[in-house]
């Protein structure tokens, strides 16, 4: 982000007390040299420079200037909030635990602050802790957990390990927290610190973000730090604020109140080229993360599909698919975003695929149309239970009532999906479109497969073994990486993609298995059903239910 600031500085602003090596980023009053003179003068215990000095290498000091010196005219802070992404090992948690004496001890402290840091567990959170109070205590060797108070009379603050709290003069107090500690509400925190937010997983973690914001919106000159590395999918809370920095880094958004560090390779790159380890880990000029340690790692990846994976996403923040085992790339699925136009496929030949649930899972239909002779057109309708929304969002880590709002997720009345409200959307949809068959995996589907047929409707059985859902998948896979595969960019669609991990047999056929046991790929197999019926059908031939010999008992494939 390239900050501008025309404002003059007001009379008897604070004067630089050193030399700003950063001439081109803006500090009127001189808080940005004020923040890097308090900061070096911090002593870090395993710091080489004389005195234990704190080592505000330069890259971690142009941060620091352009949080603190562009101002309003009124003196209050232009960034609000700050993305940090770079790989693991360059020392962001000790850069924040500055930030935080900073707020608590030094020169932007304000009477009765509060300020928290939170990480994924209490483990985590320790480590933001344990460097903030190493700082005042000058050991991180000291065994606080040894006493129910431990004191730093010399710079005045109380350090209670046990509690993971520190009362510094003021009444400000600091807090380390965990992800799931469900603590949020109520607080005003004027500095929140979220460490390695791609790992919050254990609660929703919006609903974590979100009240820690709301609370921090009323506090005047509040600021947000969020460091991470680099996570996987994208129905996540990373992803968004991530995603969102990328948007105000390249100016696709205009928010001066947002300041985007991302140090992050391209997914393309070369991941064995250590000119692209130096671009996106800054201290490596410094001697972390180790260079010899990442070499190690990168022999064992040339030979290790999966510690590759951890490499790209861990040392070279390159964002990861959900699954451990991708059915396929979603940089090639994505490719099909472009918007689809139901009214214009109306009188097409259609198919239908539909998953029905049990009470946890999601409903799916999928329509799937021929486009030309080797591309597909699919379209999905979601259901779930509206009871359910909240929970679900809490317990699968998406934001459901989100999609129920935008119309991506049809809610039913109750809590399991109302198996009427989805054969009534069958219905319609065969009334709307030139449906040839309606696939049905034939469990939990009898009784609405058997009212559908007793109405004329063409409903098959299309089984999940290998011999039919084998042929659907390769299917599938051949269009969407021939970038012959529109799916609208539907998100609930894309995130059941995601989750999907290929399961393959020694005869290479492919199945669908998730991922994790809470992964949801119901609109996946779905869209594989309706695409393997929509290729055996063919595109403009007549349907085998134009024939009036065929009767409803022939129809299971």
């Amino acid at each position: 982000m390239l900050l501008k600031f025309k404002a003059k500085p007001k009379p008897g602003a604070v004067a630089c007390t050193g030399s700003n090596t950063y001439p081109e980023i803006p500090d009127p009053f001189g808080y940005g040299q004020r923040a890097v003179d308090y900061i070096r003068s911090l002593k870090h215990p395993l710091s080489t420079l004389p005195g234990n000095a704190y080592p505000l290498d330069p890259w971690a000091e142009k941060i620091i200037r352009q949080i603190y010196g562009p101002r309003h005219p009124d003196g209050t802070r232009v960034v609000k909030q700050v993305v940090i992404l770079v790989p693991r090992g360059n020392r962001k948690t000790t850069l924040t635990g500055a930030i935080t004496l900073l707020h608590g001890k030094g020169p932007e402290r304000r009477p009765g602050a509060q300020l928290v840091s939170v990480a994924v567990d209490m483990k985590q959170a320790k480590g933001v802790f344990k460097e903030v109070a190493g700082m005042i205590d000058g050991d991180f060797s000291t065994e606080l957990g040894n006493s129910s108070l431990a004191m730093d009379t010399a710079r005045g603050a109380k350090i209670r390990e046990y509690k993971s709290r520190i009362s510094f003069p003021g009444g400000i107090e600091y807090e380390a927290l965990s992800s799931d500690a469900g603590t949020a509400q109520g607080r005003t925190p004027s500095l929140i610190i979220a460490d390695e937010c791609h790992a919050w997983l254990k609660r929703d973690p919006r609903a974590l973000w979100g009240a820690m914001r709301a609370g921090a919106a009323k506090v005047s000159n509040s600021l947000t730090v969020v460091t991470t590395t680099a996570g996987a999918g994208q129905e996540n809370l990373a992803w968004d604020i991530v995603d969102y920095a990328r948007k105000v880094a390249k100016g696709v958004i205009d928010d001066p109140a947002t300041l985007a560090v991302l140090f992050e390779a391209p997914r393309d790159a070369d991941w064995r080229d250590e000119a692209v380890w130096h671009a996106v880990n800054p201290g490596l000029k410094h001697g972390y993360p180790d260079l010899e340690g990442l070499r190690q790692m990168a022999r064992e990846a040339e030979h290790k599909p999966a510690e590759r994976a951890i490499f790209q996403r861990y040392h070279l923040n390159i964002w990861q698919d959900h699954s451990t085992s991708p059915f396929v790339e979603m940089s090639l699925y994505d490719k099909g975003a472009e918007p689809v136009d139901l009214d214009a496929l109306e009188h097409e030949p259609c198919w239908l695929g539909v998953d029905l649930s049990s009470n946890r899972d999601l409903t799916c239909i999928v329509a799937a149309w021929r486009d030309g002779e080797d591309g597909y057109i699919v379209h999905p309708w979601f259901f779930c239970p509206a009871d359910n929304l909240a929970r679900k969002a809490e317990h699968d880590g998406v934001p459901y009532p989100t999609w129920a709002e935008d119309g991506h997720i049809i809610p039913t009345p109750g809590n399991v999906v109302d198996f009427r409200e989805v054969e009534d959307t069958i219905r319609d949809l065969c009334e709307r479109f030139e449906v040839r068959e309606i696939a049905f995996d034939p469990h939990l589907a009898r009784v609405m497969m058997s009212n559908l047929r007793e109405d004329g409707y063409p409903a098959i059985e299309m089984r999940q073994g290998w011999v039919t859902m084998a042929p659907a998948i390769k299917e599938l896979d051949r269009a969407i990486v021939a970038g012959r595969f529109q799916h609208g960019g539907h998100p609930v669609l894309r995130w059941n993609f995601d989750n999907v991990a290929a399961k393959v047999d020694p005869a290479g056929n492919v199945t669908f298995d998730k991922g994790k046991s809470k992964d949801r790929i119901d609109g996946a197999v779905a869209a594989a059903m309706a695409v393997g019926r929509a290729a055996a059908g063919g595109g403009d031939e007549k349907s085998i239910f134009d024939n009036p010999e065929v009767s409803a008992a022939d129809l299971v494939w």
